[in-house]
């Protein structure tokens, strides 16, 4: 019988103080709990400026089972993605390089495998993050589940489990704009939830801020719903009709009262300026799909790769983009 091997992927920037103890606790988790698998740890480095690249060098010389890519320059959206697709194994793990995805969970995930499932997702159910950052979480949530066309994985970061013919499949889509999670709720099947505590980072400081986390809650919404567009005209029909009624009701009030009833300037800055603030919004959510519409026509590479290590020439027959992204 052939044994199965496992990739395990993770996306690091900037994380020297971090990168060392995750291989060393990942080799002694499958030395001791799972020692009837084959398992590859690869690390995908989006440009790290610190000496994540000096140590990642430094591993693989040293352990033939820790791959690395570097990226050219820094992808924020696509880098831990193209990881995953670049990933070796008859299943592959994705998980963050900061420990707050606790390794524990990596047994229960292949256990769930081995019955069946092609898709584990890991769901947090609670955090150790602050308050008012899992609010505003869940509020996106609650309105990204209310306007989604497709099903919502709630709390769900993108780390979890995942077979080989579901990336197989994956590798086929060749979409510059990629959400890994709209692939995961519109071509996953026997998918399993895995609740789980997120902790807080072990060491370092995190890499994502307000800014990005928006970029990314965009891109999600926008790759699931084309409800924003539709709900952009239909606002606008019931905005100008809401105007014409109002004007109406002033002019009419204005004739039968005409030397009681002034007018005055009020109303129409009220209006003038709830109309300016509709038509901004949606102009603005319809630029965010043409934005979409002209990244796609450029058919960019998702990264741009500087160099690999420990990857021998059949690692690569099969990875579409390799090529095109070193050329």
């Amino acid at each position: 019988m052939t044994t199965k091997t496992i990739g395990i992927n993770i996306p690091c920037f900037n994380e020297e103080d971090n990168i060392i103890e995750m291989v060393n606790q990942l080799t002694a988790l499958f030395d001791q709990r799972l020692k009837n698998y084959n398992y590859i740890i690869q690390f995908i480095d989006n440009h790290s400026t610190d000496k994540t690249r000096s140590l990642l060098k430094q591993i693989c010389s040293e352990n033939p089972k820790v791959r690395a890519i570097f990226n050219a320059r820094n992808f924020p959206k696509t880098s831990g993605y193209y990881g995953i697709i670049q990933a070796i194994g008859d299943c592959v793990i994705s998980i963050p390089a900061d420990f707050q995805v606790p390794l524990d969970l990596i047994p229960q995930m292949v256990n769930e495998w081995e019955k069946g499932a092609k898709i584990v997702c890991l769901i947090k159910e609670s955090s150790e993050e602050k308050r008012i950052m899992w609010n505003i979480r869940q509020t996106y949530y609650y309105f990204y589940k209310r306007f989604s066309e497709t099903d919502v994985l709630k709390n769900f970061t993108g780390s979890g489990l995942y077979d080989k013919q579901f990336l197989d499949l994956c590798r086929t889509i060749n979409d510059p704009v990629v959400s890994f999670y709209q692939q995961i709720t519109q071509l996953g099947y026997n998918i399993v939830k895995i609740p789980y505590k997120q902790k807080l980072r072990k060491k370092g400081k995190s890499k994502n801020n307000l800014w990005t986390l928006l970029d990314f809650a965009i891109i999600r919404f926008t790759n699931a719903s084309s409800v924003g567009p539709r709900f952009a005209t239909v606002a606008g029909f019931l905005a100008s009709f809401l105007s014409a009624i109002i004007a109406i009701i002033y002019l009419i009030l204005k004739l039968m009262f005409w030397d009681k009833f002034p007018a005055g300037t009020v109303p129409i800055l009220i209006g003038v300026f709830f109309i300016g603030a509709i038509q901004l919004f949606f102009i603005g959510l319809i630029g965010e799909y043409i934005i979409k519409c002209n990244t796609r026509l450029m058919n960019y590479p998702l990264v741009v790769e500087e160099e690999r290590l420990n990857f021998s020439q059949s690692d690569l027959e099969g990875r579409d983009g390799y090529e095109t992204n070193m050329s």
